[in-house]
């Protein structure tokens, strides 16, 4: 065999391989939605039996924290949280301390997010004990069209508390980025970590 057949041996192979793994990749992105999208409302995760006004202030509080981004208020954003809470993002920056919060905010409401609104939907909302309570759901920023909450990119965990003055406040943040198609090829290789409102 002469050089020029094995060359394009080698480059027709590694055009099938290169076609197979997009192929690939293209059947876990398109297979990957979510069933579980939560509720838009809030107030539709305050579970049964709990105070209802606590969780409406729970609720309050992350519609305050919503509008202030839509605004670029930082200073509003900050004081959603108590003054240690913590905040991480999706690509892991970690930021402690209302302060440190509000100050990386108001430069993200200068760049990267200006003009942008939040789209949210929520998942659960769990009290531990009377002054403590852990809210999950998705989120995403979005400038245009809101997206539909099934296109939601993160998920989202709030741990709130009730700070000295009585108000609701977070106490910790931490936001996820999806990886559909990693978590789809997970729940094809071992089903059994398919979460159960997924399967």
């Amino acid at each position: 065999m002469n050089r020029k057949t094995v060359k394009r041996a080698a480059l027709a192979t590694a055009a099938v391989l290169a076609l197979g793994a997009a192929g690939a990749y293209l059947y876990l992105d398109t297979t990957s939605g979510i069933r579980r999208t939560g509720s838009e409302n809030c107030a539709d995760v305050i579970p049964a039996g709990a105070d209802r006004a606590d969780g409406e202030a729970i609720c309050a509080t992350l519609d305050a924290l919503t509008d202030a981004w839509a605004r670029g208020d930082a200073d509003a954003y900050g004081r959603q949280f108590t003054e240690d809470g913590t905040y991480t993002t999706y690509v892991g920056s970690h930021y402690e301390g209302r302060a440190d919060i509000t100050e990386g905010h108001r430069a993200l409401f200068r760049d990267f997010v200006k003009g942008s609104k939040l789209a949210a939907s929520y998942l659960d909302l769990r009290f531990l004990g009377k002054d403590a309570a852990i809210l999950t759901g998705r989120g995403d920023d979005y400038t245009g069209t809101k997206p539909a909450l099934a296109e939601l990119s993160k998920v989202q965990t709030y741990t709130l508390v009730r700070d000295t003055d009585g108000a609701w406040r977070i106490a910790a943040f931490h936001n996820t980025q999806r990886q559909n198609v990693m978590e789809r090829f997970s729940f094809l290789y071992s089903p059994a970590t398919t979460p159960e409102a997924e399967k």
